[in-house]
């Protein structure tokens, strides 16, 4: 038998990854700072949050392949709370965001077109554009004082065959916000170079500071699609609920061709997409516990690392992660392999494109008494590794 080549990966177990199956499987305590799945993190679900999904109107089949009005409706609803008026007919249903990419990439893009996308950033891009035939093309955040994106830079990398730009607001990981200024950079390249912009908000509403602000509103003269959903607004990434927000001067023509590929699948199902008006209008009381989880992770990781020689917090403005520098000893790996010894379980900065030495990123989403140990272990390993190379 013959495979595709766009599914020639290679699956072998890393060494990072075997470590940690064989720590947990020999029963060996392992404080997770890479969590992303609140389900899991000790947070408190609405008890009725289930009946929901007991709508009689689930057991009709009526394929709407935009998605049920009144889950589109639900979808207004909120872009309203964050002061933005849609139409339900801008909005189009998927199971999750990584559908919708593939829904878009097959509306933008060609055959070995190309798509920049901004590193760091989530490695999840690269299968989903391998699949859809897409090549990825990288163009760099910028660390100055924030971290800030490089408008030369993309326009250094855009060449005849891109089509889009990928832009996840805020980043994941750095947590940056994309600003008012980078925004109206981002519109003037995509009118010069007939781009489309494809913005991910899913962690819109976490913003440490200060709310983030949405592109739902539109850029001028510009294609945008915002892509979120259910996952992160409300914390429930096992309902499968997310969709597109499509506007710009040919937004018509974008969603005529969206609802032929949505109805060549059908994937959303009734169940959830009866329950989502509940689902959203219910969200604030888990968003309001990850908000305070990651505020109060955030003050003690600064807390522990504030006398730690040559060890840096990245500034961070949304999402639920914190990017540190750290002295480039040794390998990014061979330091996540040192800690999961220790008991600690981190990301190297390479897996989201950072340099393969000087870089860790952490989740700010684990239980408190968790992530305490955690970031003691990490911290008392990154004064020993300090100490040891000042000696």
């Amino acid at each position: 038998m013959r495979f595709s080549s766009r599914t020639n990966w290679n699956t072998e177990e890393s060494e990072l990854a075997r470590a940690h199956r064989l720590r947990l499987e020999a029963g060996l305590p392992v404080a997770d700072l890479t969590a992303s799945n609140p389900t899991r993190c000790g947070f408190a679900y609405a008890a009725n949050l289930l009946r929901a999904l007991d709508d009689p109107r689930a057991l009709d089949y009526d394929p709407q392949p935009q998605g049920m009005i009144t889950a589109r409706e639900a979808v207004c609803s909120y872009y309203a709370d964050h002061g933005v008026a849609l139409d339900p007919a801008q909005i189009l249903l998927a199971t999750s965001t990584s559908e919708a990419y593939s829904f878009l990439f097959r509306l933008l893009c060609e055959a070995n077109s190309e798509v920049l996308v901004l590193q760091p950033g989530y490695p999840l891009f690269d299968f989903l554009a391998r699949l859809d035939d897409v090549r990825l093309k990288a163009a760099p955040l910028v660390y100055d004082h924030g971290w800030q994106i490089d408008p030369e830079a993309l326009r250094r990398a855009i060449s005849p065959s891109t089509r889009a730009i990928v832009l996840v607001h805020p980043n994941n990981p750095t947590g940056h916000f994309t600003k008012p200024w980078e925004a109206v950079e981002l519109a003037q390249i995509c009118r010069e170079f007939d781009l489309a912009l494809i913005v991910d908000e899913v962690f819109l509403d976490y913003g440490i500071d200060e709310p983030g602000r949405t592109f739902a509103a539109g850029l001028e003269g510009v294609a945008l699609f915002v892509v979120s959903g259910l996952s992160k607004i409300a914390g429930l990434p096992q309902m499968k609920a997310a969709w597109i927000v499509v506007t710009g001067p040919e937004k018509t023509a974008a969603l005529n061709r969206l609802e032929v590929i949505a109805d060549t699948f059908l994937s959303m199902n009734a169940p959830v997409q009866c329950a989502l008006p509940a689902w959203l209008a219910d969200r604030h009381g888990i968003e309001r516990q990850i908000r305070q989880r990651v505020s109060a992770n955030l003050a003690e990781l600064d807390a522990k690392i504030a006398s730690l020689p040559a060890v840096e917090r990245q500034r961070v403005e949304g999402g639920w992660y914190a990017v540190l520098r750290i002295p480039a000893l040794a390998p990014d790996e061979n330091t996540a392999l040192d800690l999961l010894e220790r008991g600690v379980w981190v990301h190297p900065g390479y897996f989201f494109g950072m340099a393969e030495s000087g870089w860790l990123v952490i989740s700010l989403l684990a239980p408190r008494e968790e992530f305490s140990t955690g970031v003691t272990t990490l911290t008392s390993y990154l004064w020993m590794t300090a100490s040891s190379n000042i000696t």
